[in-house]
C-alpha cells in the first residue's frame, strides 16, 4: 500500500490555507513580534479565526467600533500626560518614528493637542527615498525636535544580507533597531514615557494583547545572551567570533539595560490604545498638520500611495512576505481598509489579485548593490523560501496555490 504524500509547510505555517470571510487576510499571517528572539525556523502565525471564519483582526475591529469607550480612553491619555508632563522645558516623552503618517500624527498630536514636549527619534532607513526624506524634513519643521540614528553602515548592510539569505527577511535589522530606539533614548535622556503608534497586535495577534496599553517590558529590557539572540538568522556571538565585529558594534540591535529603565520607571505606551487608530485618518491629519505628502504614483505591490514610503527596500520586504506566506502588500493594505470601512471586501479581493504579486523592480538594482548579492543569488534565495503548500512549479513558472476569492 502506497504511503500518502504529505506536504510539510515551512515556517510552522498551517497546512490548510484559510481566508477571512470579512477581510482578505489568511491564516498564514506571520507573527508580528518574532524578529530576533528565536531561531530562523520560528515564525509561527498568530492570527486566529472564529467559528464563522472571521479573523481576530476583524473581530477586534468590531470591538473598536462598538465596545470601547473612546472618550474614556482619551481621558486616560490626558491623565497619563498630566502625570509625566514637564514644566521646565525638558522632554517629557519619546516618540520613535520616521516622519511617516503614523509617527507624524503621534508626535504632532501629543505636542499640539495634549501639551507634551516630545523628543522624536528616528532609526534611519536602509536607503531613503526622495519622498521619504522630504517627509522626514517636513515632520521636523512642523515644530518637533529630532535625533536621527544611522547605524554602522558596514554592519547594517551585512545584517541585511544575512537576514535576506538566511530568513528571506531583509527588513529584520531595521525592525529590530526601530523597536529598540525608543527605550534606548529614554534611558539616555532619563525620559520614562515612550509612545509608539498602534499596537501591531490589532492586525491579527491574540485579541487580549490589545487590552494592554503598554508594551511587554521584557521585549526591550531582557539582558542579551549573544549565543541565543539571533541577528540576521545567526547567533549574535558569531558576528563577533566569525565576522570581525565588536560587541560595541551590536549595541543598537540589543535590548537596553533593564536596570537603567527600571530606575527611571520607563514605560512604552501605544497611542492606539487611547485614540482610535485609522491609518487613512492618520494620513489626512499628517497631510494637514505636518506637510506629509504621498507619492505621485502607487507603491509597487499595492494600490496605496502613502503607506511605508520612506525606504527603498520596503517594497522588497513586502515581496518576501508574499513569497513566504502568500501575503503581499496589497493584502495588508486592503485588509486594513476593509476593516475600517474604506473599501468593500469585493474591492479588496480585486486589488489583491491585481497587485499582490507585482515584483518591486524600481529600486531592485540599488538593493542588490546594497546587499552585495547577484541577481542569480537573489532568485535562488527567493525560490528556496517558497513553502511547498503555497507554491507549485508549472514548467518554469511558479504559481500560488491558494488565492483569496
Amino acid at each position: 500500500m502506497a504511503m500518502e504524500h504529505t506536504i510539510k509547510p515551512k515556517y510552522g505555517l498551517p497546512a490548510q490555507v484559510k481566508f477571512c470571510k470579512r477581510c482578505v487576510i489568511s491564516n498564514q499571517r506571520p507573527n508580528s513580534v518574532v524578529e530576533f528572539k528565536n531561531k530562523p525556523s520560528d515564525n509561527k502565525p498568530t492570527i486566529e479565526f472564529d467559528e464563522n471564519g472571521v479573523c481576530s483582526a476583524c473581530q477586534f475591529a468590531d470591538i473598536k467600533a462598538t465596545k470601547i469607550d473612546w472618550q474614556k480612553r482619551e481621558a486616560e491619555l490626558m491623565a497619563l500626560c498630566d502625570k509625566y508632563r514637564k514644566t521646565d522645558g525638558q522632554y517629557d516623552c519619546i516618540v520613535p518614528g520616521s516622519g511617516g503618517k503614523d509617527s507624524a500624527f503621534t508626535a504632532h498630536v501629543l505636542k499640539f493637542k495634549y501639551g507634551m514636549n516630545p523628543l522624536t527619534v528616528t532609526w534611519a532607513p536602509h536607503k531613503y527615498t526622495d519622498m521619504g526624506f522630504q517627509n522626514f524634513q517636513e515632520w521636523i519643521h512642523s515644530g518637533l525636535d529630532n535625533i536621527l540614528l544611522t547605524p554602522n553602515g558596514k554592519l547594517h548592510r551585512f545584517l541585511t544580507r544575512l537576514a535576506f539569505e538566511n530568513l528571506c527577511h531583509p527588513f529584520q535589522p531595521f525592525i529590530i533597531g526601530q523597536r529598540l530606539i525608543g527605550p534606548r533614548f529614554a534611558a539616555m535622556y532619563d525620559v520614562p514615557l515612550i509612545f509608539y503608534g498602534e499596537n501591531q497586535a490589532e492586525y491579527g495577534n491574540n485579541i487580549s494583547e490589545n487590552d494592554k496599553p503598554t508594551m511587554d517590558p521584557t521585549f526591550y529590557t531582557t539582558e542579551p545572551n549573544l549565543d541565543e539572540l539571533f541577528l540576521g538568522g545567526i547567533p549574535a556571538s558569531d558576528l563577533i567570533s566569525q565576522h570581525g565585529f565588536r560587541r560595541s558594534d551590536l549595541n543598537p540591535y540589543l535590548p537596553v539595560s533593564g536596570k537603567k529603565l527600571k530606575d527611571i520607571g520607563a514605560q512604552v505606551h501605544y497611542l492606539g490604545y487611547y485614540l482610535r487608530w485609522d491609518p487613512q485618518e492618520m494620513f489626512y491629519y499628517a497631510s494637514e498638520n505636518t506637510g506629509f505628502k504621498s507619492n505621485t504614483e502607487r507603491t509597487e505591490g499595492s494600490y496605496s500611495k502613502y503607506s511605508s514610503i520612506d525606504d527603498k527596500i520596503d517594497p522588497l520586504h513586502y515581496y518576501t512576505t508574499f513569497i513566504k506566506f502568500g501575503i503581499g502588500r496589497a493584502t495588508y493594505d486592503a485588509a486594513q481598509e476593509i476593516r475600517n470601512g474604506k473599501i468593500t471586501r469585493e474591492e479588496g479581493v480585486a486589488l489583491v489579485k491585481r497587485y499582490d504579486a507585482e515584483f518591486p523592480k524600481k529600486f531592485f538594482p540599488e538593493i542588490l548593490d546594497y546587499m552585495g548579492i547577484s541577481e542569480e543569488r537573489f532568485w535562488q534565495v527567493i525560490n528556496d523560501a517558497r513553502s511547498p503548500h503555497l507554491w507549485s512549479l508549472d514548467k518554469s513558472e511558479w504559481r500560488l496555490s491558494h488565492q483569496v476569492s
